[in-house]
């Protein structure tokens, strides 16, 4: 067992699977992996994020009139991608994925539920209004249990894996990438993500790898 580190696993949820509002790139290929993952109980903490948008959420490109879905505008002073309407509170698209058994998980965290902030990362908001960008209360929750490393998976290796990744780093706990448990919105987007992590210097492995 991990005894050190956690397994955070992202946004898991049908509206990202293909066939859902936002599907991401073979988004359907990780739960398999994720399932058997989880029942190996590698890990002493695991914590699965889960996007729970309110109705009309400020990332919706419906919000915004005469805007397209995966269209950017400015929003406080930084870049905004426009989202189709997705995960939304209760809807069946918004729930963890009913093909894992998600019996292991020590936490289930629910980002993005204020109407006019987004938030990809597990770890903090993006930025609102103020310029600041709030904590979620995860980094908190792992230090308190002793985690100084996290292995993160889920949905979408290129928006709400690689922020995670990158906020687990800044707030000074090891971080890794399984990247056959991760898909991006766009396969386009590898090259770049990929040079993000090494850049970064965040591990990337794959789940046969964990022992």
């Amino acid at each position: 067992m991990h005894s050190h580190a956690a397994l955070l696993l992202i946004d898991v949820q049908p509206d990202f699977m293909p066939g859902g509002a936002l599907a991401c790139h073979e988004g359907d290929a990780i739960v398999p992996g994720i399932e058997h993952l989880l029942q190996r109980r590698l890990f002493r903490h695991t914590v699965a994020t889960q996007d729970w948008h309110p109705r009309g959420h400020v990332s919706f490109a419906s919000m915004h009139a005469g805007r397209k879905p995966f269209e950017s505008i400015q929003l406080y002073g930084c870049p905004q991608t426009l989202w189709p309407d997705h995960c939304v509170q209760g809807t069946p698209g918004a729930a963890l994925h009913p093909g894992i058994d998600w019996s292991p998980l020590d936490l289930i965290l629910r980002k993005g539920s204020t109407q006019e902030v987004d938030s990809y990362s597990g770890f903090r908001e993006n930025h609102g209004a103020d310029g600041q960008r709030p904590s979620t209360g995860l980094a908190g929750w792992l230090r308190e249990r002793g985690v100084s490393e996290v292995y993160v998976a889920g949905l979408a290796r290129d928006v709400c894996v690689l922020w995670t990744a990158q906020d687990a780093l800044a707030l000074g706990f090891r971080a890794h990438m399984i990247r056959d448990l991760t898909r991006p919105v766009t396969p386009q987007s590898d090259e770049n993500t990929h040079a993000m992590l090494a850049a970064a210097g965040i591990g990337i492995v794959e789940a046969s790898e964990l022992r």
